[in-house]
């Protein structure tokens, strides 16, 4: 079911359309010209695959710092309910040689530079474990926004790789364009949360069901329409 929480009053430079939409616009043209990479052609979503992007030794380099450092996931002050996303998870140091090795052929895939990026999430499913229907964009009417939009502004892009293959469930599903995307160690996951006039895209609503036999290892990158990592890191 789709949300239809109040568009923002007035202009907001941290969730801006016409920056947005030129990233789209940027990013769209950069995958096209990609052989590797394969436009799902989902109805109203930009939706792409890229098979084996990773390979099987970095996957596993992956699932063991996950394996090592994974806590109880959370979410974003406000929007908490129990039950609702009940995996473990962990930030991945983009100054760890082989995670930005990793992050930095990710970036080069859509072309956005790295420091747009949040810190890489690697997420750990275990049976009956999953995260409801939600959308990755930010709810600029949300309290968690004042803290969030000017920390990089609206999330635009995400990047997701499955690690591995659990035995069964854990699909990433789109309920309101009605594809579900089975997980494939080594596949990169690409959509826009964005439309591409560079307003929120409600049809982006996606789910990771539960695990039913196996464990399910992915990791994330969200992408900010600015410098994430100047907007964040302290000031001497």
């Amino acid at each position: 079911m789709e949300e239809t929480l109040a568009p923002p009053k007035k202009f907001d430079p941290n969730n801006d359309p016409a920056k947005l939409s030129k990233i789209s616009k940027f990013v769209t043209k950069r995958l096209a010209g990609n052989a590797l990479v394969v436009d799902v052609e989902a109805p109203g979503v930009q939706l792409y695959v890229y098979q084996g992007f990773l390979s099987a030794a970095d996957c596993k380099i992956l699932i063991d710092k996950i394996d090592a450092d994974a806590v109880p996931s959370t979410l974003y002050k406000g929007t908490e309910q129990a039950g609702f996303r009940t995996s473990y998870s962990c930030h991945l140091s983009r100054w760890d040689p082989d995670v930005g090795r990793i992050e930095a052929r990710m970036s080069d895939v859509l072309g956005i530079e790295n420091d747009f990026a949040e810190t890489m999430q690697g997420q750990r499913y275990e049976i009956g474990q999953e995260f409801k229907a939600h959308h990755d964009f930010f709810h600029p009417s949300q309290d968690y926004w004042q803290q969030e939009g000017p920390a990089g502004g609206q999330r635009s892009w995400t990047a997701m790789i499955f690690l591995n293959e659990p035995d069964e469930g854990g699909n990433t599903e789109f309920p309101n364009i009605g594809i579900g995307v089975r997980p494939q160690a080594g596949m990169l996951l690409i959509w826009n949360n964005m439309n591409m006039d560079g307003t929120m895209n409600y049809k982006t609503l996606h789910s990771g069901t539960p695990v039913q036999k196996g464990t399910k290892y992915i990791i994330t990158k969200w992408y900010r329409q600015n410098n994430w990592l100047a907007l964040t890191t302290p000031k001497n």
